[in-house]
């Protein structure tokens, strides 16, 4: 099971993931970003490559798709809260919306 991160690690990752675009859920432990990409097969298209990390990885997101836009919100569910994973998972979906 993964831990909750320390305060040290958010400070570490959380700042540069805040530089494209990743924002803290007031409410919740979580992070939230919204992709839009030119169209909706684009945006089937980056759902489908960052499923296929979610599954390897056993962690999978709260995302909501409408048309050309993807709204993702991360956390682990198991310890209510961000763990490694969650920057884990966040970098990748950076990566792949890049490619």
């Amino acid at each position: 099971m993964a831990d909750i991160l320390t305060p040290e690690e958010r400070q570490e990752h959380l700042l540069p993931l805040g530089e494209t675009g990743w924002t803290t859920v007031s409410d919740r432990d979580a992070i939230r970003k919204v992709y839009v990409f030119p169209n909706f097969v684009e945006a089937w298209g980056w759902m489908s490559r960052v499923a296929i990390w979610c599954e390897k990885w056993n962690h999978h997101p709260e995302w909501l798709n409408v048309y050309r836009t993807v709204d993702v919100t991360l956390t682990t569910h198991d310890v209510d809260g961000l763990t490694d994973l969650d920057i884990k998972l966040a970098k990748k979906m950076d990566a792949l919306s890049d490619a």
